[in-house]
């Protein structure tokens, strides 16, 4: 008997919760709810996740699925607006991409809203190494400024920008997208920058630092040159000198050789 119950339960989730059909009554009467993740989306091996289900209004049932897997991974039955969804001591195998659905008493059997956006779950001792980038380049014009883009894999996180021969970070920022820009005064721009990003809260993990990006002042490259040039003409024109003078005294010295001679 509690298999038959627990089969009529699940196949009266697939409809919906599953296979995302249109529902046949106006869509706005069933809206999708919001799918969240406590302590955070990003977590360490072995943390308890709570999968948070918010409907828009007071539903009945909740159910929790991945897209791909057979029928619902979890269900719960409650009287609220929220329904939370535990995972003890995730494993990197229970990251990916999570859906929930809601429905009420009122509707007709097997209807449910449409499914909330996907919720990516990643489970990681680290992220992925970010990149950066210098907009709109890595040679700065005179009074021009220039900002670098600090880019990782994951919505949501913070990132600090680092400049190499300073220990504490140059510039820190949160942000909602991938990415975060760190402007950068041209004048003083020139420079080795690095940068990596983090969960914005704890269970924090951390990602590698991105690899060094050179930083230059148009005209640098010449500048330079033109120093070496000169200092190698220094030293060559110290050679000369230096060869004239040894000739000189050489040819003094034989000038002087004959009267120097006894009888």
């Amino acid at each position: 008997t509690m298999a038959l119950v627990l089969t009529l339960q699940l196949l009266t989730l697939w409809p919906l919760c599953h296979t995302d059909i249109t529902p046949s009554v106006p869509p706005a009467s069933y809206p999708k709810p919001w799918l969240g993740a406590q302590p955070a989306a990003v977590v360490t091996p072995g943390v308890n996740v709570t999968l948070r289900c918010r409907a828009p209004q007071v539903a009945w049932r909740f159910a929790l699925f991945k897209p791909g897997e057979i029928g619902p991974l979890l269900f719960r039955d409650v009287s609220s607006e929220l329904a939370e969804f535990f995972l003890e001591e995730v494993t990197p195998a229970q990251g990916g991409s999570y859906r929930c659905c809601y429905r009420r008493p009122d509707w007709k059997p097997g209807v449910w809203s449409q499914p909330s956006d996907d919720l990516e779950l990643l489970v990681t001792d680290q992220l992925p190494r970010p990149s950066l980038v210098a907009l709109p380049g890595p040679v700065v014009a005179r009074g021009a400024n220039v900002s670098l883009r600090c880019a990782g894999s994951v919505r949501g996180m913070s990132f600090a920008l680092y400049r190499a021969g300073v220990a504490a970070p140059l510039q820190y920022r949160d942000s909602a997208q991938r990415w975060a820009d760190f402007p950068l005064l041209g004048a003083r721009a020139p420079g080795t920058y690095s940068c990596y990003y983090h969960t914005p809260s704890a269970p924090y993990v951390l990602s590698q630092r991105s690899e060094p990006l050179v930083i230059s002042s148009e005209g640098s490259g010449f500048s330079d040159y033109t120093q070496g040039n000169l200092v190698r003409l220094g030293l060559a024109g110290l050679v000369l000198i230096s060869l004239g003078a040894l000739v000189a005294f050489d040819r003094r010295s034989q000038n002087r050789a004959p009267g120097d001679v006894g009888p």
